[in-house]
């Protein structure tokens, strides 16, 4: 799987019960519970190395949107990839939330290997970069990377005890082939400006990639 987040060490770590992974998990599915209601459906997969990684599925609502969120990717702090040691405690945290319209069920495996990726490859996921899966995203889909959009809008951020960091859920913005080597090149920005300026939803599971031209 490709992606352009940076490096960074052992995230595992820090011995507060506030902060145990119990605990910071809990409160992430209470924060999602009260912004999209029950889930109806949930997914778990565990990858070698790493701990598990749970999906929640929400909707569809009455516009038929289908939520899918991620759930453990929180549970331990990025570190910043510059430190020569990882802090335990400090650090970003992230869960990520995909919309589709009607929903895809074959996206959960997806989801949970992008939100595996700070423990199994080293990587901080932030606002503005991208990770490329190599193969559809769910089944017949025509986009095989997501950029990671600006959180708050979706879901608010959540606090945490000191000294951590809040967890943030980060929207995920499915790209094709095509938009992905475009922002590789042009930028995070640059990209959405061309989504906006040409009315994209990007809540169509079979849209069409944007004129890059």
């Amino acid at each position: 799987m490709a992606h352009d987040f940076p490096l960074f060490g052992d995230p595992h770590g820090g011995n507060s019960p506030e902060l145990s992974r119990e605990a910071v998990l809990a409160a992430v599915e209470a924060r999602l519970i009260s912004t999209f209601g029950e889930p109806g459906g949930r997914a778990a997969v565990t990858f070698l190395g790493a701990d598990r990684i749970e999906v929640l599925r929400f909707g569809p609502d009455a516009a038929g949107l289908v939520r899918y969120a991620t759930l453990g990717m929180s549970a331990a702090p990025m570190a910043d990839p510059t430190a020569p040691v990882a802090d335990q405690l400090r650090g970003p945290r992230a869960e990520l939330v995909l919309t589709v319209r009607g929903g895809q069920d074959s996206v959960l495996r997806t989801l949970a290997t992008f939100a595996a990726t700070p423990q199994v490859e080293g990587l901080v996921v932030a606002p503005g970069g991208s990770l490329d899966l190599g193969s559809p995203l769910w089944d017949g889909a025509p986009f095989t990377s997501v950029l990671a959009a600006e959180p708050g809008g979706l879901v608010e951020d959540l606090e945490l005890a000191d000294p951590a960091d809040p967890v943030r859920f980060l929207p995920l913005l499915p790209m094709t082939p095509n938009e992905a080597g475009w922002k590789r090149v042009h930028g995070a920005a640059a990209l959405q400006d061309r989504w906006l300026d040409q009315g994209t939803d990007l809540r169509d599971p079979q849209r069409r990639g944007v004129r890059l031209d």
